[in-house]
């Protein structure tokens, strides 16, 4: 079985929230381990200074009791047994290193003051058999009779190794729920970064989908007429029937085709758009005396209510086109007898094309999808030809005219279509 999920898309998430999570905890391995031995530099620091503290209390210690009893042995001895530093074992030694108090002291000790009687300080750690790591520093001084004297502090490394190990603890459970955070939140970000990309992958799969779909009917009607051409014998009535169903295909196929073009066009953004000075009261009547034809073959009315002088800016070609998918459907989608009224006015600032049709009206649960790509409800699948692309086209040339198409479609009572446009600059 495939550990990876199956989708692309799901694979790219989780490979980005991987790297997320891989490229912040790269950051806190390098920070966290920087800090962490900063930190135990500064530790290791502030143990010597405590042990130096010491040193420095033992010498006092030692000049003060010298000078009130100017003694040489007993006050001193009485000095470092009555001096009591937590965690700190004190040794004082004359200058040839041998032991004053305690009177023993291991040999890595007696050594190590040795080397501070000789060189004014020495500082050394040790390995204890019990693992630990012993800290030791010695300085050489001078007491208050004169006489020189070397001091030693030993601590146990096992207190700093103590604060270190709970100051890593307390830093590892942080970065594990910083990590966790930020797998968690990396992987939002992503669904939420791809989202758009998800959009446009599914409005892909379901363009190509429903392009086929409507291509494979013509493709399929022209390759059924002709090879039942070539299965008959020549006759010119029967081959010129055939050839006018072939060409009705081929024209259909060439709308599918031009209409997907254009759609391809707009989603690259590669059509050029004219901004010129246009009156939409003289492209609404191009567009109506065009469509006169085919509104007498539906045997419906065309009638032209209103016209009020309506400029605008924009590309003449596209919003011709846009006029004439919108009175297209109106015929269409119109019974015979019916009719449609074209009306332009200028309101409110804004230039107005209503376009209203006596049909049966669009259903109710169809109008937040006809501007949908190859959309086409039950019935207008049942009465009448196209692919479900006209309108798509429209809304994509009212966008770049900034306008806006408003349906309002009552039910069994036709349909108003309301284009808007700005006032010209």
């Amino acid at each position: 079985m495939n550990p990876w999920p199956r989708t692309p898309l799901t694979r790219l998430r989780l490979r980005l929230t991987l790297w997320y999570v891989g490229i912040f905890t790269l950051i806190l391995v390098l920070l966290g381990g920087g800090v962490l031995l900063a930190v135990r530099r500064q530790l290791s620091l502030e143990l010597d200074a405590s042990l130096r503290d010491a040193l420095h209390a033992l010498q006092e210690a030692t000049r003060t009791r010298e000078i009130e009893r100017a003694q040489t042995s007993g006050p001193v001895v009485d000095a470092v047994a009555e001096l009591r530093i937590p965690d700190r074992t004190l040794y004082l030694f004359d200058a040839n290193a041998r032991p004053i108090i305690p009177a023993q002291a291991t040999p890595w000790i007696q050594s190590a003051a040795l080397r501070a009687a000789r060189a004014g300080s020495a500082r050394m750690d040790f390995d204890s058999p019990e693992d630990h790591q012993i800290r030791l520093l010695a300085e050489r001084f001078t007491g208050g009779s004169g006489r020189v004297y070397v001091a030693a502090a030993v601590a146990d490394r096992l207190e700093l190794e103590d604060r270190y190990a709970s100051l890593f603890g307390v830093f590892a459970a942080a970065a594990l729920a910083a990590l966790l955070l930020v797998a968690g939140g990396g992987y939002i970000l992503v669904r939420q970064s791809t989202a758009p990309v998800e959009r446009s992958m599914e409005q892909m799969r379901r363009f190509m989908a429903d392009a086929a779909h409507e291509l494979r009917t013509p493709i399929t009607i022209l390759r059924t007429r002709v090879e039942v051409a070539l299965g008959q014998t020549r006759e010119p009535g029967a081959d010129m029937a055939t050839l006018h169903a072939i060409e009705r295909e081929a024209e259909r196929l060439g709308v599918v085709v031009g209409d997907l073009l254009t759609l391809a066009r707009a989603d690259a953004g590669e059509r050029p758009v004219a901004r010129e000075a246009i009156y939409l009261d003289d492209l609404v009547s191009d567009a109506v005396e065009g469509m006169r034809a085919l509104a007498d073959r539906h045997q419906v009315a065309v009638q032209i209510g209103s016209f009020d002088e309506a400029r605008i800016t924009g590309d003449p070609t596209l919003v011709r086109r846009l006029l004439l998918i919108l009175l297209d459907n109106a015929v269409k989608f119109t019974p015979a007898g019916g009719r449609v009224g074209v009306e332009v006015r200028a309101s409110n600032g804004r230039q107005l094309v209503e376009i209203i049709d006596t049909g049966p009206g669009i259903p109710r649960e169809s109008l937040p999808h006809v501007f949908e790509r190859f959309y086409r409800s039950e019935r207008a699948r049942q009465e009448t030809e196209g692919a479900g692309l006209g309108l798509a086209i429209a809304r994509w040339i009212a966008d770049l005219h900034g306008a806006t198409i408003e349906i309002h479609s009552p039910p069994t009572t036709g349909t108003r279509v309301t284009v808007s446009f700005s006032q010209s600059l």
